[in-house]
C-alpha cells in the first residue's frame, strides 16, 4: 500500500532544516539578531500554545526571551521563511504568562494544531529531550558541549572528543487483519474499553518486517504473512518514529503470552461503528491504520460514524 496524503500528524516538510548552515557560526549569530527570527520555547517537554478560537503555537521574538530565564538554543532551520530556534526554559515553575498561552503536552493535543506548527513543536521537543540526555560523554563521562548550532554534543575532555548526534528509536506499528476483522490489544494501564494496534521497538539486527512478525507473535501469538508498508509518523514521546504496516493473519487464535497486553481481540467494522472498542486518538498513526482499513472495508469514514468511540482529546 503506498504512503497516503495528507501526512500523519507531526510529519511533513514544514521546516527547511538548513543543515548546511549549522556549521556557520557567523550565520547563526546574524540570525539571532534578525527581527523576524522566532524561538520555540519548551518547558519540561511541554510546548507553549494559545487556546484561542483555534489552537495555535506561540513563537517568541527575541524581545520576549529575557523574561523566561532561557538556557540553550538549537537551530531548527527556517520556518515560514524566517530563522527559528528551539529554546529550553529552565525555571522550576512555569514561566510567567508574559505572552498569551500555556504549556501543554503535544501527545494528545498535537492534532488540534495547524499541521506545520505541530511538526515544528514536535521537532523542538525531540531535540531538547535528546540534548538533555547527552550532557556527559558516553565514552569517558566528561561533560559535553553543544556545537553545530546544537545538533552535536561533543566531549570536552582532551584526547576524547567523542561526538553524539540526535538519534531516534524506530518502532513498528501494525494493523493485523483476517480479512473481515482487525486485531487490537490493550494494556492494563489504559482506561477500560480502550484498544489499539500492535506496536513495539525494532531490535538490533532486525528489519521492520521481521519486527512486525516478532511483535505480533510475542504479544498475541498470531502469525502474520503478507506485510505491506502504510506510512510513518514522528512520535517524539520521547524519541520514536512509528513505521506503520498492514499485515494479514495466517491464523486467528489469540493468546497474550508475554504480558505486554492485558487483552487482545478481533473486532469487526460493525463493532467499531457502535463504539466497541474505544479507538486511539485521531492524530495517531494507530487510528489512521484502523480508519483506512475501515474505509476500505465499508466505504465510509470512521471519523464520521456517530457511534464510534475515539479516545478523548482535551481542548
Amino acid at each position: 500500500m503506498p504512503a497516503q496524503l495528507p501526512a500523519n500528524v507531526f510529519a511533513g516538510p514544514y521546516v527547511d532544516r538548513a543543515s548546511g548552515l549549522r556549521k556557520d557560526p557567523a550565520w547563526v549569530a546574524a540570525a539571532l539578531l534578525e527581527p523576524a527570527t522566532r524561538f520555540v520555547p519548551v518547558w519540561r517537554t511541554q510546548n507553549l500554545v494559545n487556546r484561542g478560537a483555534e489552537l495555535a503555537a506561540v513563537l517568541l521574538s527575541a524581545d520576549a526571551l529575557p523574561e523566561f530565564h532561557a538556557a540553550g538554543l538549537i537551530l531548527l532551520g527556517r520556518f515560514r521563511g524566517a530563522p527559528v530556534f528551539a529554546i529550553e526554559l529552565d525555571a522550576a515553575q512555569p514561566p510567567p504568562r508574559a505572552v498569551e498561552g500555556e504549556f501543554i503536552d503535544l501527545r494528545l493535543t498535537g492534532g488540534l494544531l495547524p499541521a506545520d506548527e505541530a511538526g515544528l513543536l514536535a521537532y523542538a521537543r525531540a531535540m531538547l529531550w535528546w540534548r538533555n540526555r547527552h550532557r556527559y560523554c558516553g565514552a569517558c563521562g566528561a561533560p559535553t558541549e553543544a556545537v553545530d548550532a546544537g545538533h552535536v554534543m561533543r566531549c570536552t575532555r582532551a584526547g576524547c572528543g567523542s561526538e553524539f548526534f540526535p538519534r531516534i528509536d524506530p518502532a513498528i506499528i501494525v494493523l493485523v487483519t483476517d480479512g473481515e476483522r482487525a486485531l487490537l490489544g490493550r494494556q492494563a494501564s489504559w482506561p477500560a474499553g480502550r484498544y489499539s494496534t500492535i506496536a513495539g521497538f525494532v531490535e538490533p539486527g532486525e528489519s521492520f518486517e521481521d519486527a512486525v512478525v516478532r511483535e505480533v507473535r510475542e504479544e498475541t501469538s498470531v502469525e502474520v504473512g503478507e506485510i505491506e508498508y502504510h506510512s510513518s509518523q514522528p512520535w517524539p514521546f520521547p524519541s520514536s518514529v512509528m513505521v506503520g504496516f498492514v499485515a494479514r493473519a495466517r491464523e486467528t487464535a489469540i493468546e497474550c503470552p508475554d504480558g505486554e497486553l492485558e487483552d487482545a481481540r478481533w473486532f469487526s467494522c460493525a463493532q467499531m461503528a457502535v463504539g466497541t472498542p474505544a479507538l486511539p486518538p485521531p492524530q495517531s498513526i494507530s487510528f489512521r491504520l484502523i480508519a483506512d482499513w475501515y474505509e476500505g472495508q465499508t466505504g465510509r469514514s470512521l471519523r464520521d460514524e456517530p457511534g464510534a468511540a475515539l479516545w478523548s482529546v482535551p481542548r
